[in-house]
């Protein structure tokens, strides 16, 4: 499923983060993997987020999802979109669409939103702070964008759709079923409707802030820090004005600080979890019966290959020697040898066929099993 005339190397260059770009006819022959009545079926389910985005006049309506069915019925023929994100959770034919855009980074994707919209449905005019793909599905949508914004940027006082106050466009396509649209952060844009059955997918990537990394990293220092380990000035000397924190005070209050958070290998394994976490973690997706190493062996013993899960994040960081740390849904999982080999792959391909090398091997089997019963990878034997 690869795109058709498109050079990554250029696009890289000349595209990524830094302007829009259009890709017309993506592939050689397009087709929508998921129809509008099984889109509005996932946003009807209450573990699924979902939004119905309505326009009366100037006035925008958000309805967060699960919504009843009957809710459809009740909307008018046009001014809608039904939002649903995390769709390639659930749709493998949806999770399909990620595999052309992995020549950026497995750690950087995040999912994919699906839209569908009536006659002149759209979320309005905003800005993300992420870069997205926008491969048109079914029907059409104008897309217009605009010059570059900020946190100074005047928008609307609706924190759930982030619309902008004023919207110049500079650019505009319509985009038809196997169209692409790629938008970098913080571009302005806005997408409408043309005619009935317009279904886009989006394909977003993650972009953590300073704030972000920052938080979660302190949260998690503070887990691990021990009370007792406090200040001290063992051999304190008078001073001459009882009033002033000395530089040799300063200077190991910030070194207190700062050679925990300098760790290298303390954050290496905190953003590997950090960001592997699944975007929704409180989702149960462990088997029914879980498998001890000695069934998994059998199973691939007899020719079953390694899926994994769509709603898994994978990634691995490279240390010294023959090692890595293999990262999958929070976890980290330390690999050497052969199951440096697995951890590769697994990384790097949606399906895993382990040869009888790698069945061989008690430390594979073994780091299968954890990760088959965390949910994270399913054995498929074909049948």
């Amino acid at each position: 499923m690869q795109l058709q005339d498109f050079d990554i190397d250029v696009f890289l260059r000349d595209h990524w983060q830094k302007k829009p770009m259009l890709i017309k006819n993506a592939w050689p022959s397009w087709d929508n993997p998921i129809t509008p009545d099984e889109l509005a079926g996932l946003a009807c389910e209450p573990q699924i987020e979902s939004r119905l985005i309505t326009k009366t006049g100037e006035a925008w309506n958000v309805e967060n999802g699960p919504l009843p069915e009957a809710r459809f019925g009740e909307l008018e023929a046009k001014d809608w979109a039904l939002l649903v994100q995390a769709a390639d959770h659930y749709v493998p034919a949806v999770a399909a669409l990620i595999e052309p855009f992995r020549f950026i980074p497995n750690w950087r994707i995040d999912d994919v939103m699906v839209s569908y919209a009536a006659d002149g449905g759209g979320v309005g005019p905003h800005y993300d702070q992420y870069d997205v793909f926008l491969i048109q599905g079914l029907g059409k949508r104008r897309w217009q964008v605009g010059e570059i914004c900020n946190s100074d940027t005047p928008m609307l006082p609706n924190s759930d759709l982030r619309q902008l106050a004023e919207f110049q466009p500079t650019q505009e396509w319509i985009l038809e079923p196997g169209d692409i649209l790629y938008v970098p952060p913080r571009i302005p844009h806005n997408g409408t409707a043309i005619g009935d059955d317009c279904m886009t997918y989006s394909i977003g990537f993650r972009a953590p802030s300073r704030a972000e990394l920052i938080a979660d990293y302190c949260d998690d220092l503070l887990e691990h820090l021990d009370d007792d380990d406090r200040y001290s000035d063992t051999g304190l000397k008078l001073q001459s004005n009882p009033g002033e924190i000395p530089a040799a005070a300063i200077e190991q209050l910030h070194t207190m600080l700062t050679e925990k958070i300098n760790d290298r290998e303390t954050f290496v394994r905190w953003f590997g979890a950090y960001n592997s976490t699944r975007k929704y973690p409180d989702m149960d997706w462990t088997p029914e019966e879980p498998l001890q190493s000695g069934q998994v062996h059998n199973i691939l013993a007899n020719g079953a290959c390694l899926l994994r899960n769509p709603a898994s994040r994978f990634s691995f960081i490279r240390h010294e020697g023959n090692s890595v740390s293999l990262f999958a849904d929070g976890d980290c999982y330390d690999c050497t040898d052969e199951t440096t080999a697995l951890a590769e792959q697994i990384c790097s391909q949606e399906i895993v066929y382990v040869d009888s090398e790698l069945t061989a091997s008690q430390q594979t089997i073994a780091l299968i099993a954890k990760l088959y019963n965390k949910g994270s990878l399913a054995l498929d034997d074909g049948e």
